[in-house]
């Protein structure tokens, strides 16, 4: 069993940045792959960014690419996923995941194990 926690969400405004932590326990996120998902109200969970179990690969969706960078600390047990000119069409809650899918699913949130509870995005214009 792995727990995943998130935190690092925020009110901002458009163009500002936040750094999304997720923190895991029960088990060493070496082995995983790790996505962050998000979810806008009223509408349908969306793939955001991924990272392979080792931390070399990295995966984006279109919307975030050049903006989002996710990264991953087995020592620490946590990966961030870093925000930066953030628009208002990034609101949404943001959950972390954790899976041991292949790396060809890693935008499928089926293929994900462990979630944790999300942290809310809020950015204004």
């Amino acid at each position: 069993q792995v727990q995943l926690v998130e935190s690092g969400g925020g009110s901002v405004q458009t163009g500002a940045s936040l750094r999304l932590s997720c923190a895991a326990s029960g088990r060493p996120l070496s082995t995983y792959t790790m996505g962050w998902f998000r979810q806008a109200p009223g509408k349908e969970r969306e793939f955001v960014s991924a990272v392979s179990w080792g931390g070399r690969s990295t995966y984006y969706a279109e919307s975030v690419k050049g903006r989002f960078s996710i990264s991953k600390d087995n020592a620490k047990n946590t990966v961030y996923l870093q925000m930066n000119s953030l628009k208002p069409e990034d609101t949404a809650v943001y959950s972390c995941a954790a899976g041991s899918q292949g790396l060809q699913y890693v935008r499928d949130y089926i293929r994900y194990t462990y979630w944790g509870q999300g942290t809310q995005v809020t950015v204004s214009s």
